[in-house]
């Protein structure tokens, strides 16, 4: 789930940045709106996979509130899920911690205490 966030949130930046060339070719010197006509259509797409995606990281990885509210709020600035995603990444809340993972995991785990006690 860490690699989708970060994924997501780097094609996020991506599209608001070819959105942003795209605007300063369509109102600069050019005067060509394929990029805006492209890009924005990327954007917004990729604008509302990010915010679902960070919600659903949010809830696995159980950040605490101002997680939440940086992941979510990083997607209104223009590239701003980059700087987010290295916070959250060194902060080490894009990671499996313990009682985070799959119920395999789990299991595994489970099953290796069992082996170490020797039972």
């Amino acid at each position: 789930m860490g690699r989708v966030f970060s994924t997501t949130a780097m094609f996020e930046a991506f599209t608001w940045a070819g959105l942003l060339v795209g605007m300063y070719l369509k109102y600069g010197p050019a005067s060509v709106d394929a990029g805006v006509w492209l890009f924005g259509r990327l954007h917004g797409l990729a604008f509302l996979v990010y915010l679902a995606v960070a919600v659903l990281a949010a809830m696995h990885f159980r950040w605490p509130w101002w997680a939440w509210l940086l992941a979510i709020l990083a997607a209104v600035p223009p590239l701003l899920t980059l700087p987010a995603e290295y916070v959250l990444r060194r902060s080490g809340l894009l990671v499996e911690r313990a009682g985070t993972g799959s119920t395999a995991e789990a299991g595994a785990a489970e099953d290796a205490g069992l082996s170490s006690q020797g039972g």
